[in-house]
């Protein structure tokens, strides 16, 4: 899982650029709400796989223990990138699910401008480079404990 998650946010995050530039510049709403939404629910279900099999099946720290930059004992700059890629991810996680119920409830279906747009733009904008920084922290902290040699 731990290489299929780092494979994906190549496909994660230039798609959510891509649906935030088609409601932007092209005001493509109902296809910027159904990217949205695929997206969430793509990235809900492999969340809650990778963290089934680091939790029961996958020893990450034995598979990191090759790797120069980890030490299986006391603080090491693996778990360093660790404590930021997850000061990143779980954040983003709660902003991305309060941007995409909040867009549910307040805006029309079709979507449209509304009162909630304001709000709903900064919540995307937040939530969109807390994904950025989700994945590079991501990719940093997986070269770091698997990759490096």
């Amino acid at each position: 899982m731990l290489d299929v998650v780092f494979v994906a946010m190549f496909a994660v995050v230039p798609v959510l650029i891509y649906s935030v530039l088609l409601v932007k510049n092209r005001r493509k709403y109902l296809t910027h709400k159904r990217l949205q939404i695929a997206l969430g629910s793509i990235l809900v279900v492999a969340v809650a796989a990778f963290e089934v099999d680091m939790r029961f099946f996958t020893d990450w720290r034995q598979r990191a223990v090759a790797s120069p930059y980890y030490r299986s004992e006391g603080w090491s700059p693996v778990m360093t990138s660790l404590v930021i890629h997850l000061s990143f991810a779980i954040p983003t996680l709660a902003i991305w699910i309060w941007t995409i119920v909040g867009a549910l409830r307040r805006f029309e279906s079709p979507p449209q401008p509304c009162r909630h747009s304001p709000a709903h733009r900064k919540l995307g904008w937040a939530a969109t480079l807390g994904m950025i920084g989700t994945a590079v922290t991501g990719w940093v902290f997986y070269w770091m404990a698997f990759v490096a040699a």
